[in-house]
């Protein structure tokens, strides 16, 4: 049975002292309940939350996921490496600073239709992965000249309950044949198949990836406060 991880991401999510928590990532490896097991908050540069969002721009992510709210042990730290030709490089390291594993963004159109993940593990080879289906991807470009209306119709219809349609975002990764791990856009769920798949490494990219979620997103690194 999968081991699967949620990332919840309320808007007003502040439950550390100072209210710094951004993030929660629950983890479940059977039919029972899930548990918090990782409190995400981004790690600022010295210059604070504006430098940080001038790097963000540039695909630059740095985030620490604690142990409780009260930031008392590190589950985890996510470290840029690089940021340049539409790829976009983070290190994951554990709470002692041994290395868990490498997460690489590849953009859309720049090696591929699609925006391309790859995630390395020490001694495992590579998975990588797509978002989105391609016959998904054809339905969502062919609706592209009605997205006005559809923006229209969620703004001003029903009281604002709608919802605005997502481009595809679900993420299945292959490694020699098998499939490690899949991300599920419904719920920002991550579903680790590999037994030997470090749980902390797929809470780092449970995080990562709803933080490349475009304006139509909710990222949650990219509050100004």
């Amino acid at each position: 049975m999968p081991s699967t991880l949620t990332l919840y991401m309320p808007q007003k999510l502040r439950t550390a002292p100072d209210g710094g928590i951004d993030c929660l990532v629950s983890f479940s490896d059977g039919p029972g309940a899930s548990r918090p097991v990782a409190h995400g908050e981004r790690e600022l540069p010295p210059e604070g939350i504006p430098a940080y969002l001038a790097a963000r721009k540039s695909g630059a992510r740095s985030f620490v996921l604690w142990a409780d709210e009260h930031r008392q042990a590190r589950v985890a730290t996510l470290v840029t490496l690089s940021t340049s030709g539409g790829r976009a490089q983070f290190q994951v390291l554990g709470p002692h600073g041994e290395p868990l594993g490498v997460l690489t963004r590849d953009k859309a159109f720049s090696r591929g239709l699609r925006t391309r993940w790859t995630v390395s593990r020490p001694g495992a080879p590579d998975a990588v992965g797509y978002k989105g289906r391609l016959f998904w991807w054809c339905v969502w470009w062919s609706c592209t000249p009605l997205l006005p209306l559809m923006l229209v119709a969620v703004l001003f219809g029903g009281g604002g309950g709608g919802e605005f349609p997502r481009s595809p975002r679900r993420i299945k990764w292959r490694s020699s044949g098998q499939v490690p791990l899949e991300f599920r856009s419904s719920g920002n769920t991550v579903k680790l198949y590999a037994p030997d798949l470090d749980w902390r490494l797929g809470a780092a990219l449970n995080a990562l990836i709803p933080s490349f979620d475009g304006w139509i997103g909710n990222a949650w690194d990219a509050r100004k406060d």
